[in-house]
């Protein structure tokens, strides 16, 4: 019984990270099965680095999108754009060294709570143009029939239903779909039932370094500010047990992996953060078990195929709950963290960090937490000591004009 519950939860991560996954080298000219088994491949590789202490899913990054469909799909040079990610995966082997030796919670100590709040905010809201308008809307019915269960499996279900109510959204929505017509069936059948992903030697080229190792910066900090999520989710810091370093470590490793079997960059995943955020079920065996069933999926195409018939509405319906649990985790952290919003110079850091996570297309989420940083650390706030001043006026103001007592 407890196989069948963990393998249920496992599929449930499959469901959230799938979509997302398969999108990239669609996008860029990869092999969509190739780009499962490297998931898988770089997931299990993941939590052995980190000792199996970090319960996250590791998947196609959107951040080298452009590079790629540049090398693979214009030039047609794929061992070029592998060149590219191993580069890249070297980048953060010597960032993880230099975390190692400096510290990590040296680092930690300038990233404040009223910058990490709404940084773990917009990773979920910087995603709702794709869950709402590129998504959801394409069948707004089967959208929130999908929604509407996954909610009602969280809030009123059975044990066993609040611990799988995405998978059960996702069934009903699939099962309505189907039912209205909007299910096509044929990609299964023409799918090979077997699809072994092939190696991708890498050709070096100081242009394709140039063009994909930098990147790594902009996703490194995404990753940390997955893991500030990730902290407030199951309760205790990743960042010092394993460490930073070792996550950092990990992603590398995997987008080496993911880059010889002809996959993408590979990066921890909101969306399976956001299912941990609503099933409550931490265990990384479940993990685990999601990235051996990706492996299978990539290595048997008609599974595949057979998930990629559901439709983009119905994931879109539970991707508005999987998203929206994250922004209201880093509302939380601000509470939890008793930060201000009456101070003016808090309130300035996270109205910046708000508009430009969701409103930058491209790796909004690191530039806001950059922008966040600069402008708590290097602009000084006044306000407080002018108001001080004012209340020191008031004050001796007050003591003048009391009268004196008699003699």
């Amino acid at each position: 019984m407890r196989f069948v519950r963990s393998l249920f939860l496992s599929i449930q991560h499959v469901f959230a990270m799938f979509g997302a996954t398969v999108l990239v080298p669609f996008l860029t000219g990869l092999d969509p099965g190739s780009a499962l088994v490297a998931s898988g491949v770089g997931t299990l590789l993941f939590h052995l680095i980190t000792r199996g202490k970090v319960p996250t899913y590791l998947g196609s990054s959107f951040a080298f999108i452009a590079p790629l469909a540049l090398y693979v799909g214009k030039f047609h040079t794929p061992g070029q754009a592998v060149a590219g990610l191993i580069s890249v995966s070297i980048v953060y082997a010597i960032v993880s060294l230099i975390v190692a030796s400096v510290g990590f919670q040296r680092i930690r100590r300038v990233i404040p709570p009223v910058v990490v709040g709404p940084v773990v905010s917009i990773i979920g809201l910087s995603l709702a143009t794709s869950a709402v308008s590129n998504m959801a809307a394409q069948h707004w019915d089967a959208a929130l029939v999908a929604l509407v269960v996954a909610i009602a499996a969280s809030l009123a279900g059975t044990r066993m239903m609040r611990v799988v109510p995405l998978l059960l959204g996702i069934i009903v929505g699939y099962l309505y779909a189907l039912a209205r017509g909007l299910v096509d069936l044929h990609p299964v059948a023409q799918a090979p039932v077997l699809a072994v992903p092939h190696l991708v030697w890498p050709q070096f080229t100081a242009g394709v370094i140039a063009a994909m190792a930098p990147i790594a910066l902009v996703t490194m900090v995404e990753d940390l500010g997955h893991m500030f999520v990730l902290n407030e989710i199951i309760g205790r810091d990743v960042t010092r047990d394993p460490g930073f370093s070792s996550i950092l470590l990990g992603n590398g490793v995997a987008t080496f992996i993911a880059a010889l079997l002809g996959g993408p960059a590979q990066t921890t995943y909101a969306e399976n953060l956001g299912v941990l955020a609503i099933t409550r079920q931490f265990s990384s065996r479940i993990i685990q078990g999601a990235a051996v069933i990706a492996i299978l999926l990539g290595l048997f195409g008609k599974f595949g195929a057979l998930i990629r018939t559901i439709p983009t509405a119905v994931m879109g319906g539970i991707s508005i709950l999987l998203f929206g649990m994250i922004a209201a985790m880093g509302i939380r952290h601000l509470i939890e963290e008793r930060v201000s919003l009456a101070n003016m110079k808090n309130l300035i850091v996270v109205s910046v960090i708000f508009i430009i996570g969701v409103g930058y297309p491209n790796n909004g989420i690191a530039y806001a937490t950059l922008a966040g940083l600069l402008v708590y650390w290097l602009i000084p706030d006044l306000t407080g000591r002018r108001g001080a001043e004012a209340g020191e006026v008031e004050e001796a103001a007050a003591e003048k004009a009391e009268p004196h007592p008699s003699v």
